[in-house]
């Protein structure tokens, strides 16, 4: 016999997870809009930042040719995590200031200063949530 606690839990599990699929499977053009309102940036421009301040040496980063970096961690599913880099709530604002001074929110951290602009970092944050 199936207890109604087990049928409520299974059904949350069921509506946690469909809400996480409906992410993912959610079309390129409408995640782009959705990191666009997260972090006021535009994200088809960050390629060209992630490969000019050379963060495919460090991350694998989906669609940046070249970008195939073991030193860091995947930067593919970035809005799907809690945490960046294990210390920081996953925010857009968290995100934009991690980008720009990585030693401020974690000493120690391998990544260093990146010297990337405020509107740099937008547009890279927005990409790194689309994709």
């Amino acid at each position: 016999m199936i207890r109604p606690r087990t049928l409520v839990a299974a059904g949350l599990l069921l509506v946690v997870a469909g809400g996480a699929a409906g992410w993912l499977s959610q079309g390129n053009s409408r995640k782009e809009e959705i990191a666009r309102a997260l972090t006021g940036g535009d994200p088809r421009g960050a390629p060209a930042l992630l490969t000019r301040y050379g963060c495919g040496g460090c991350h694998a980063i989906p669609g940046v040719p070249g970008a195939d970096g073991r030193v860091g961690p995947p930067l593919g599913g970035l809005r799907e995590r809690v945490y960046i880099a294990g210390v920081l709530p996953n925010t857009a604002e968290n995100l934009l200031q991690w980008l720009r001074d990585p030693p401020a929110h974690a000493p120690g951290t391998a990544m260093p200063p990146t010297g990337i602009t405020e509107a740099e970092a937008r547009d890279v944050a927005a990409y790194l949530y689309a994709h």
